[in-house]
């Protein structure tokens, strides 16, 4: 009798079949003597569409709305049947005699096996692999202690009500908003309310009004002081008459500087906790640029391709007792390149862990993001994977080496009625700072992500001034007395990492989850990215605008997050949470199709529909931008441009446009005037389905290929030529 092992992608499949010492391999699994080892591709079975329950809901009515099925039926993909058709099969071998559900260790993998057990009627035993990375050694101890499957009974049921709530809200939310205006406008449970966020900020910074201040700074010998009239108070001037008579009073009592108190307080700064998957996303937007998505994936790839990191998607920055003793490996493995130094330091004598490390009441499912015991080789990593792992390493080794100790000095110095502070540091110990001491993208800033205005930079400046040696009492030489106009900064817009932030303080969505909440808003051109920041659209301030209020609040979907906790710890009642869920999707539907507000689409250009003659609007797609007609029932399109390939104009270098003629499709460089033809039709005709597939094919999102496939590929071409 054998064990059938249900993997989530195909490479996770291969490694744990190497392990487990499986080298039969066919199409859809990998067979040994004890076990056949299988993979969904992603998702294999996903809920039913409204059209699967009933065909008139193919047409998009308001008549029709809310849909709220008694009971949500699941369906096997279309794209990836045929790998669902080969589980299947698997499932009813008479030699399998249990399951092994070995899909991502968190509320998605677990969804994605017990779909596809449902939908096959699976009613053997059923285990689970429950591990938090994928090193050869983790998947062998993770099979010599397999888990009663049922015990993740809860976590299922968990990612069932957030699946079902998804699709009732926003599919019913969604079609109400997009039949009443007669655009595509989509709403939903997370998206809604970080989008509003993103408009309160936006309308905050419209409605801000700058205001002039002046502060006033006294150069010293040695050391700069700030004019302040209080101890509490920050030193801004509101009016430049203030300005000149304070300037004259100080340089009038010039004389009697001294200073009044001398104040030296040591100080020390404990490491940062190690990451889970939104502060790392926050850093490396903050210090990489990465987007929050790009993270993610990254970091994928670090996980399952080169087995250096744990868990990603993980909520928790401490670690757990039993990963205690397996500290000293995973300095040792990283003890390689620029990391020697910092990891022998950390293996000297015993390791220092407290409660900011090791907390096991802070684990739930996984521990923090830490490096594995795998040997690293620097050199097979990309340059992002390179970048990505060096802030996981470098935050791991600064747990345990001691704090950042220093001297911080606070003076008060009097000049007749007028006082002016300083403050300044001493260094002592670098502690944990020693491991971002150098190289740029990791260098330490404590900065909030919010504080980046003109007198927070003052005051950095001024903490990390050296003083010179004094004491009190003593008398001090005025040499100069300068004031700075300035002017009171709006809000700034919000970067990835404040977002992230900001959904995270408010319980929108999960770790796993934010990356893609963020990415939806910006493809569906409800925001945009400037640089690094992110603002609402023309498109995404009416959406707002429109849909119900209650949608918008961050309290309401963080109630539904806490909720959904709650019944993965066994604890909640799923049951009730959905008829909750039933009952608000039926209220929104009922208010939007009550509302008598317009929509007016912001990206109307001054063409018409060649076919109905209504105004056409300019879209944002993954091939670029395209024209749509307004009127959602006619469903014109064009390109507003040629397609650009990836296939490179061999002058220039630079892509090459995709155009048809009598001949069939060709790829031209206009510049160099260069022209290649792509295919060949004989009548120069090519049904949609053919030109998708060329341009796939000649695209930058053509999937990656076997590279010795590529090499004969090229090499056959060559050779024809």
């Amino acid at each position: 009798m054998k064990s059938l092992v249900l993997a989530e992608k195909p490479s996770v499949a291969k490694e744990i079949a190497r392990v487990l010492g499986c080298n039969q391999k066919h199409k859809s699994y990998i067979e040994g003597p004890k076990y056949v080892v299988t993979w969904a591709l992603g998702h294999l079975v996903t809920l039913a569409e409204p059209e699967d329950y009933d065909k008139k809901y193919r047409t998009w009515s308001l008549e029709d709305l809310p849909i709220l099925p008694q009971r949500m039926n699941l369906k096997v993909m279309k794209e990836t049947s045929h790998q669902y058709k080969a589980v299947a099969q698997l499932c009813k071998r008479p030699d399998i005699h249990e399951l092994v559900i070995a899909t991502d260790a968190g509320r998605e993998g677990e969804l994605v096996a017990r779909w596809i057990m449902e939908l096959v009627h699976w009613k053997k035993p059923f285990k689970r692999l429950w591990i938090s990375s994928q090193t050869d050694q983790a998947i062998k101890e993770g099979f010599s202690r397999l888990k009663d499957g049922r015990a993740y009974d809860s976590l299922y049921a968990s990612a069932v009500c957030r699946a079902e709530a998804d699709w009732l809200i926003g599919l019913n939310v969604t079609r109400a908003l997009t039949c009443k205006y007669n655009a595509q406008l989509a709403a939903g449970r997370v998206q809604t309310p970080t989008l509003a966020m993103l408009m309160d900020r936006e309308q905050a910074i419209s409605e801000f009004q700058s205001q002039p201040y002046w502060t006033i700074t006294a150069q010293f010998e040695g050391f700069q002081a700030v004019w302040r009239p209080q101890d509490e108070q920050d030193g801004r001037l509101w009016s430049r008459e203030e300005v000149d008579a304070v300037v004259k009073r100080i340089q009038q009592s010039s004389s009697s500087a001294a200073v009044e108190k001398l104040r030296v307080n040591e100080k020390s700064q404990p490491h940062p906790q190690a990451y889970d998957l939104t502060e790392l996303q926050r850093d490396a937007n903050k210090k990489l640029g990465f987007s929050a998505k790009q993270t993610s994936n990254v970091l994928q790839k670090l996980y399952e391709q080169h087995k250096l990191v744990t868990y990603p998607r993980t909520d928790s920055r401490y670690l757990s007792s039993d990963i205690v003793p397996t500290l000293k490996g995973r300095l040792e493995s990283i003890a390689t390149g620029p990391y020697t130094a910092l990891a022998r330091k950390a293996l000297k004598g015993n390791l220092k862990l407290n409660k900011r490390v090791v907390d096991n009441d802070k684990v739930s499912d996984h521990h923090a993001i830490i490096p594995t015991d795998q040997y690293v080789q620097l050199g097979a990593l990309s340059n992002d994977e390179r970048k990505l792992y060096d802030l996981i390493v470098k935050r791991f080794i600064s747990l345990f080496l001691n704090p950042y100790r220093y001297d911080e000095t606070t003076v008060i110095v009097q000049a007749g009625q007028d006082r002016f502070f300083a403050k300044g540091r001493v260094e002592k110990e670098l502690g944990w700072r020693e491991a971002y001491a150098s190289g740029t993208a990791s260098s330490w800033n404590d900065t909030d992500d919010e504080q980046e205005d003109e007198a927070g930079e003052d005051s950095m400046k001024e903490a990390s001034q050296r003083l010179p040696a004094l004491k009190s009492g003593q008398k001090l030489a005025l040499k100069q007395v300068v004031f700075k106009e300035l002017r009171t900064l709006p809000p700034p817009r919000f970067t990835e990492a404040a977002l992230l932030s900001r959904m995270e303080k408010y319980g929108l969505g999960t770790p796993a989850t934010r990356a893609d909440i963020i990415e939806k808003l910006l493809q569906t051109d409800t925001i945009d990215r400037s640089g690094n920041k992110l603002h609402p659209t023309g498109k995404g301030k009416q959406l707002i605008e429109l849909v119900v209020r209650e949608l918008r609040s961050p309290e309401l979907t963080a109630k539904w997050e806490s909720e959904l906790e709650s019944i993965a710890k066994g604890k909640g009642n799923a049951k009730q949470f959905m008829q909750g869920i039933r009952q608000q999707a039926s209220k929104w539907v009922g208010e939007v199709i009550s509302e008598t507000k317009e929509y007016k689409p912001h990206n109307t250009t001054g063409s018409y529909c060649p076919e109905c003659s209504k105004p056409m609007l300019e879209v944002k797609g993954k091939r670029g931008k395209s024209y749509v007609c307004s009127d959602r029932e006619c469903g014109y399109r064009r390109a507003s441009g040629p397609v650009l390939l990836n296939k490179r104009c061999p002058q220039c270098h630079k892509k090459m446009e995709l155009h048809d003629g009598k001949a069939g499709k060709y790829a031209q460089c206009r510049p160099c005037n260069v022209i290649e033809m792509l295919g060949d039709k004989g009548d120069g005709r090519m049904n949609r389905r053919e030109e998708q597939k060329l341009i796939h094919k000649y695209s930058d999102n053509a999937p990656l290929t076997n590279s010795l496939a590529d090499k004969l590929k090229a090499a056959l071409e060559k050779k024809s030529d």
